[in-house]
């Protein structure tokens, strides 16, 4: 008992008879004792005084069946339908693992929320279809108990993409695929647009394709937060850090080739906790790469594309940054509400941002303009010389913007073809991409990610078949080349 090891004389004093109380009745006397008692007792037990633990909340867990490296919309949408998907809820562990919580340089949010059909590959149309379906019905996948509905806050006003008499084969040839996948687009004669746009300046313009349902553009941090808040509710563990090694084993195999192959199995992820040298190990059994632009070093760190140059193992993911540029400018007397997202036939495009006369554009740049991207920096001289001109060509109106402010994001683009990576490495076995869209991640994601979680689940895909997408095509050299990349 605590009385026995006290020192003689401390128990004494401490029951003092307060005046006014009845006969025999006793109060604590605790004013002054209190913080000397407690120093007794310190000093007299065996032991340290035990200290609050420490917090770890920041930490990820030791094991995780599926680690998910990069927290932008495609990485939280394969977590989504891994979850969804699998046999036993809770069955799955998966860990999201983000380096920049704030996203202020991801390219989810920086993007200008586009979403249509009108691409020149099935797989891209089909993709697109499928997010368009999910982003319509977004309250039946993503709802939460006790949450408001999230309000995606869809602009359906379509695509309008223009093309000059040397392009318009093609995108004849583009439409009649459109519409066998099951898109809504039609084909219109510069007569027909300026009947339907009267602001447009058709000079150059010898076909246009417009798309009528399912195209326009939405909320994508409404999307990235709906994603986080269902994903959370799932049970999916959230870590801030980045992924700096992998720990693998390893085997070596014959081909049918007789070519000596080594697989590769990654069973440790280290995660380098932010502003902290400190790392914590996590094993796993499936890593996830959707580190978007820096996707490729993540690949790097598994040993990908380290062999000699010409084999499978010295193949690597062609998935770099390339920074672009979108600007906003006001134009009073510019194009009304009912305004499409316009892709013009110099690669110029623009659509409005909201209702007070506010518009958003840009342009992608030649391969010899490509700028630096180690930083974010915007370049205010690319849109007088290399944008503005196009849009005030396209749309008189445009003579008179005034540019309010800009912004510039990174694509995750694909060198090789400019399209998607997804599934598994070949010889880095328990690897999944999803990445290198060039950017059109975003409007693909929901496809995507299901694509990724079904290849993982089933061994292969169910929904939309993305063989043209998986690695092997690099070491191959055979492209899957995309027409339409804005």
């Amino acid at each position: 008992m605590i009385r026995r090891v006290l020192p003689h004389g401390l128990g004494r004093g401490l029951l003092t008879r307060r005046p006014g109380t009845r006969r025999g009745g006793f109060s604590l006397d605790w004013d002054g004792k209190v913080s000397e008692i407690k120093k007794k007792i310190k000093s007299i037990l065996p032991g340290t005084p035990c200290d609050v633990l420490p917090d770890t909340s920041h930490l990820p867990p030791e094991h995780s069946d599926v680690v998910i490296v990069g927290g932008g919309v495609l990485g939280l949408s394969v977590a989504y339908w891994l979850k969804q998907l699998e046999n036993r809820r809770g069955g799955m562990r998966v860990l999201v693992v983000e380096r920049d919580h704030t996203y202020s340089q991801a390219s989810t949010g920086l993007s200008v929320g586009g979403i249509c059909q009108q691409f020149s590959l099935p797989e891209n149309i089909q993709l697109s279809l499928f997010s368009a379906s999910f982003l319509r019905n977004i309250n039946e996948y993503l709802a939460v108990t006790n949450a408001p509905p999230l309000d995606l806050q869809f602009n359906p006003s379509g695509y309008l993409l223009l093309a000059s008499e040397k392009d318009a084969a093609a995108m004849e040839s583009n439409v009649k695929v459109q519409k066998q996948e099951g898109a809504k687009v039609c084909l219109m004669s510069p007569d027909q647009l300026r009947n339907k746009f009267p602001w447009i300046n058709t000079e150059g313009v010898a076909l246009a394709s417009y798309g009528m349902e399912n195209e326009g553009w939405f909320d994508p941090w409404c999307l990235l937060h709906g994603l986080r808040q269902k994903l959370t509710s799932m049970g999916v563990f959230f870590c801030q850090g980045e992924v700096t090694r992998f720990v693998t084993s390893s085997q070596r195999m014959m081909t049918t080739d007789d070519e000596m192959v080594t697989l590769k199995s990654i069973h440790e992820v280290h995660v380098k906790m932010d502003h902290s040298l400190e790392y914590q190990p996590v094993e796993c059994a499936i890593v996830i790469n959707a580190a978007g632009a820096w996707s490729a070093q993540i690949a790097a760190l598994a040993g990908i594309g380290k062999g000699p140059p010409g084999t499978l193992q010295g193949t690597k993911l062609p998935v770099e940054p390339r920074k672009r540029y979108v600007y906003v400018w006001h134009c009073p007397q510019g194009p009304g509400l009912e305004t499409p997202l316009v892709a013009d036939t110099s690669g110029a495009y623009f659509r409005r941002e909201g209702l007070g006369s506010n518009y958003l554009g840009g342009r992608s740049p030649a391969e010899e303009e490509e700028p630096d991207p180690a930083n974010l920096e915007v370049d205010h001289d690319f849109f007088q010389e290399k944008v503005w001109p196009h849009l005030a060509l396209r749309v008189p109106a445009f003579e008179t913007l005034k540019v309010q402010t800009a912004w510039a994001g990174y694509y995750d683009y694909n060198t090789f073809d400019q399209n998607g990576v997804v599934g598994p490495h070949p010889l880095v076995v328990n690897m999944y991409f999803a990445t290198g869209f060039s950017g059109h991640g975003l409007q693909q994601a929901p496809g995507v990610g299901r694509a990724v979680a079904e290849m993982i689940l089933e061994g292969s895909f169910q929904t939309i078949d993305l063989s043209p997408f998986l690695f092997n095509r690099f070491y191959l050299g055979e492209k899957t080349h995309e027409n339409n990349i804005m």
